[in-house]
């Protein structure tokens, strides 16, 4: 008796159990063993396969499958040869039901795997569109929070230039007063020189002989008149050409909220700020240029102009009468250096360590605010530079800057 096929993990039936077979090979396989016509028919009378002509008396066995006939095979034969004929057939169907199971559970697995896949596909989609948005609006975030800190650099910058320039303020006044007041004193002699000029017109005019007019010549001493007034114009020129020289050094020094990249000479804007500082550092210390040949820098020029004088005024701070400050540049491997060196009191070592530190200072409160150095050493990185302090107290301090040419505005 056959082995009836229990061990499936589902039902099968006898078509499905076909699935994947040639039945027309197999039809002619089963007729030449049995040497009959040969049909397959399912449970429900069904002819699968094999010769539709086979007779309906002809013997049947059943094929069983969870110990139910899921169909027959007939043929006129011998009942041990229809047997024999239905154990192969069994025996074949049971290899291509694991198979199909297989193949199916195989199929099943791929379709749920795939599934999950686009689950998880569908998913990460998702998350990224809403990655996408956070990016978007953290890029935004981050485009705002350094606008505003570019502002607010700004505005350090400018406040400490502010508290650079009060400084200056007085000394800046007395170098514009001084010359306003001799050339105001000059204006005057000359309306009093015009009344002597007058009186000889007045004799010209009234066609007064020659002999009135030099005498009136020499009594308002009009020869005197003539060279004084030439030197009195000539000291006004020079006056007026100071104040011009302030304002202009002023102006170069005051653009702090440029931010374009220019080319300028580091010489040029030493010297502007140099005459600037003069005349607060004049009563103590006397400004040594030792300017060597350097080419153009593309930078701002005001900035580094706040960084110059924020250290000669440091400088100044450091001396207490008869002091040195010089001031010298070089090139040196595609930079240019600029020394800043001073022979005052220099800076305590454990004081040293924090000099670029906001807010941290040595004066007295009130007299700083801290930022300067910070400010400087600011500047010098924006233009992709360095900054080094070295002192020794009683030895005075030198300040080193380095500034590459190639490297021009940030992209």
């Amino acid at each position: 008796m056959p082995t009836a096929i229990d061990d499936f993990d589902r039902e099968l039936t006898l078509q499905e159990l076909l699935r994947g077979i040639d039945v027309n090979k197999l039809s002619s396989a089963l007729q030449a063993l049995l040497h009959a016509p040969v049909a397959v028919i399912d449970n429900k009378e069904t002819h699968l396969f094999g010769s539709e002509n086979c007779s309906t008396s002809a013997p049947r066995v059943a094929l069983i499958a969870e110990l139910e006939a899921i169909g027959y095979l007939t043929a006129d034969a011998d009942s041990a040869s229809l047997q024999a004929a239905r154990d192969i057939l069994m025996l074949l169907l049971r290899s291509n039901a694991r198979y199909l199971i297989a193949s199916d559970l195989h199929l099943k697995t791929q379709l749920d795997d795939f599934e999950e896949l686009q689950r998880r596909h569908a998913a990460l989609e998702v998350s990224e569109q809403r990655y996408k948005a956070l990016a978007q609006t953290l890029e935004q975030r981050v485009g705002e929070q350094v606008k505003t800190i570019e502002k607010a650099r700004i505005k350090v910058f400018a406040s400490e230039k502010l508290a650079s320039v009060g400084r200056l303020a007085a000394g800046i006044a007395h170098e514009i007063n001084n010359p306003i007041g001799f050339i105001h004193s000059n204006l005057n002699a000359i309306s009093s020189y015009l009344e002597s000029l007058d009186k000889i017109g007045t004799l010209v005019e009234s066609g007064a002989g020659s002999a009135d007019i030099r005498a009136t010549w020499q009594r308002e001493d009009m020869t005197f008149l003539q060279q004084d007034l030439k030197d009195i114009l000539a000291e006004c020129i020079a006056g007026t050409t100071r104040i011009a020289a302030i304002i202009r050094d002023l102006k170069g020094y005051s653009r702090v909220d440029q931010a374009d990249y220019q080319s300028a000479n580091v010489n040029d804007i030493l010297r502007q700020v140099s005459n600037i500082a003069k005349a607060e550092v004049g009563n103590k210390a006397r400004i040594l240029l030792d300017l060597g040949e350097i080419p153009n820098l593309n930078c701002q020029a005001g900035l580094l102009g706040q960084v110059f004088l924020g250290l000669l005024l440091n400088a100044a701070d450091a001396i207490a009468e008869n002091g040195k400050i010089l001031l010298r540049t070089r090139l040196d491997d595609k930079r240019i250096c600029i020394d800043v060196r001073d022979n005052g009191h220099g800076i305590p070592e454990e004081a040293l360590q924090h000099i670029f530190d906001p807010f941290f200072t040595t004066k007295e409160v009130g007299t700083g605010m801290g930022l300067g150095l910070t400010v400087c050493l600011d500047i010098v990185k924006s233009h992709g530079g360095q900054l080094e302090i070295k002192s020794k107290p009683g030895k005075g301090t030198l300040v080193s800057i380095a500034l590459p040419l190639q490297y021009g505005k940030p992209s």
